[in-house]
């Protein structure tokens, strides 16, 4: 065992504006499950984290539930907090962003910035609402597009055409809050110098404080300029007052990241510890940030260039992870894959998750899918058919003899198995190699049960003069379940609390592979059920239930523009809607939210272009079947020629959703 390390880690803070889903839920479970591992190998390890609160979507829904912004944040943070706890989250301290540590952090850091010379100020022109009275961020305009003509477009970027503009430059443009017209107005902004830390970055990037992956990705980014970063937000705005400055405000991304600092000072505070033994500059402590790969410009340029000019250390590490898939798809309400916590909660135990997310967790980046099916089955498998069952088909004959177990290694060969494991799984946790750990640990679970089997000792048990061999085969059985329940803790807490219960002893890394001789148990109890499938689908259809009804009629700032006025059917019968298989899927160079998908109609190739790149990896497209509609006349855009119109819906950004088909769907079929 190595000397004891001082470890603080973090997640990245949920937003105080919406439920925690289970794609949340995978950065928590990560991280949680690493944090516990430091602490069974005796490590001074803390974990904190805070919701994020401020911001001007926060200000708006608090308006249209006709609360407070403060009580808005309070209430999701009541909510956040027991969704945690009930997925067995153990988290050191949990804070919010909207606090006086983080006010006292985020002022002291902006005024070392501004010392140093790295803000810079000057006056930008910006849209704003006369209406509300505020200034409206690209996504709060709409307007028809100045080049194409088409309607319906946000404020920076055509998605028909793919020309960027400014919002202002839109033809009749509209406040998405108030429907009011925007005008153009001036106004003092203060930027961060970020491109001063190019030098910085390129060596802090490559310093082996990101994976390799994410590194490549920075360098293009370095690669091509970084420019200065605008911190402020104008009044009215739900945040912090900037020192020295009057109406004006630190944009979220200023004081989201700092809530990290601000959540280990309260922490700190409560329990009479150093603070600067983890921020400053010369500390011996590691921090350690998990986060996901959408945010990774903030965590990896933004927040270690601000650290290093405000004379605070810069993370250890910081561990990005992808995104979450349920049935090899993006979450959809519609199917019922987009599952809030307390939906899961309601009708599955949250161990059952922890454990499949761990089987499929690695160090890398990939996107996780939850295949539902693979999920009842692996659970059912590996923790209640392979793990548990080892002590359910032993415990009794322990109990035959007073509940002690023998002094007797009944196959030393095997036990060593166990013993020479310990250390190599430790070294996969800490490496974040969860789904490797997981299958070393059942490939024990399997030996152990091949074992017990090969020795039957039910069979042996009715023979005479065998019970010492009973009780020797039984107790290495005994001793090989609480070295993998010792292994899982991390991975399952309430279950391995339980499984202490009963072994009447303390699951700790150290003890893994001491043998249990002569130890008196407790009486068995089941430990896990088996997942029962109809739970799941329960568990799918009230997540349906709980998606909005797309014949709802929305109200206030989330209004859109009444239905399109009506068509005769035989309009609609011109449409020739056909199953497209894409075949290649690529940025449009230029384009912030275009891809070029090539579509394959059954022997025929079509190019076209889709304004789904905020809502799309182009890679994950490929192979995958979609709706487009065919009959459409093609249209010289910028970038060429499209050739049809794939079929999406959704409010837009990353909740874009591509019509996917059944399977059995071949390119080129109507779609009737």
């Amino acid at each position: 065992m190595s000397e004891q390390r001082k470890i603080l880690v973090t997640s990245a803070l949920p937003y105080a504006n919406g439920s925690i889903h289970l794609g949340h839920m995978v950065e928590t479970v990560q991280t949680d499950i690493w944090v516990r591992f430091q602490k069974m190998r005796g490590h001074d390890c803390i974990y904190v984290c805070a919701d994020d609160a401020h911001g001007t979507a926060i200000m708006l829904t608090a308006e249209k539930l006709g609360i407070t912004s403060e009580q808005q944040i309070a209430n999701m943070k009541a909510e956040h907090q027991q969704d945690f706890a009930d997925f067995h989250i153990g988290f050191d301290n949990y804070h919010s962003t909207h606090s006086a540590e983080n006010k006292t952090l985020a002022e002291l850091i902006y005024n070392r910035l501004k010392a140093n010379g790295h803000i810079a100020e000057r006056m930008i022109t910006q849209a704003y609402d006369p209406e509300k009275g505020l200034f409206l961020a690209d996504r709060y305009i709409k307007g028809t597009c100045p080049k194409c003509k088409t309607p319906d477009q946000y404020g920076d970027n055509c998605e028909a055409c793919g020309a960027t503009y400014s919002p202002m430059d839109l033809i009749d443009p509209k406040s998405a809050i108030s429907d009011a017209t925007p005008v153009a107005k001036e106004s003092k902004h203060l930027f961060f110098k970020l491109p001063e830390f190019t030098d910085y970055l390129r060596e802090w990037t490559r310093a082996g404080h990101l994976q390799d992956e994410v590194a490549n990705k920075l360098a293009e980014w370095l690669d091509g300029g970084l420019k200065e970063w605008d911190i402020s937000r104008d009044a009215p705005y739900f945040g912090f007052e900037i020192p020295g400055e009057k109406d004006k405000y630190f944009y979220v991304w200023l004081d989201a990241p700092i809530g990290y600092m601000a959540s280990c000072l309260q922490y700190c505070e409560r329990e009479g510890m150093d603070f600067d033994s983890y921020w400053a500059p010369n500390s011996k402590a590691e921090v350690y940030h998990f986060i996901g790969k959408d945010i990774i410009n903030f965590h990896a340029l933004f927040w270690p260039a601000m650290l290093s000019s405000a004379q605070f250390r810069t993370p250890t590490k910081v561990c990005a992870h992808g995104f979450l898939t349920v049935n090899g798809k993006k979450m959809s309400k519609s199917r019922g894959t987009f599952i809030n916590a307390r939906t899961y909660l309601d009708h599955l135990d949250p161990e059952y998750l922890r454990y499949y997310y761990a089987s499929k967790l690695t160090a890398g980046v990939d996107d996780l899918d939850l295949n539902l099916e693979d999920f009842v089955a692996r659970v059912n498998s590996d923790l209640v058919g392979k793990v548990v069952n080892i002590a359910s088909r032993t415990a009794k004959f322990i109990q035959q003899h007073g509940g002690v177990l023998s002094q007797e290694i009944a196959d030393t060969a095997l036990w060593q198995k166990f013993v020479d494991a310990s250390e190599p799984i430790a070294q996969l946790y800490e490496a974040r190699e969860f789904s490797r750990a997981m299958r070393e640990i059942m490939a024990l679970a399997d030996a152990a049960n091949e074992y017990i089997a090969t020795k039957a000792p039910w069979s042996m048990a009715k023979e005479p003069g065998r019970e010492k061999e009973v009780l020797a085969v039984c107790t290495l059985g005994i001793n090989m379940f609480t070295a993998l329940m010792t292994w899982l803790k991390p991975v399952l807490p309430k279950t391995a609390a339980a499984a202490e219960e009963f072994l009447d002893t303390e699951l700790t890394w150290r003890n893994a592979t001491i043998f249990l001789g002569g130890h008196k148990i407790n009486a068995f109890k089941p430990l896990m059920q088996r997942v029962e499938l109809d739970k799941v689908n329960r568990m799918i259809e009230t997540s349906k239930a709980e998606a909005p009804s797309p014949t709802a009629t929305p109200t206030g700032w989330l209004a859109k523009e009444p239905v399109a006025t009506e068509i005769e059917y035989a309009d609609f019968a011109k449409v020739d809607l056909r199953i497209a298989k894409i075949i290649a899927a690529e940025p449009v160079a230029g384009a912030d939210k275009l891809l070029q998908l090539t579509l394959d109609l059954g022997g025929e190739t079509r190019n076209v272009f889709a304004g789904i790149k905020s809502a799309y990896d182009p890679t994950t497209l490929v192979g995958k079947h979609t709706v487009m509609v065919a009959n459409l006349k093609p249209r010289k855009m910028k970038f060429g020629m499209s050739e049809g119109m794939v079929l999406a819906a959704g409010p837009g950004g990353k909740d874009l959703f591509l019509l996917e088909p059944d399977n059995g769907a071949e390119p080129g079929m109507k779609v009737m």
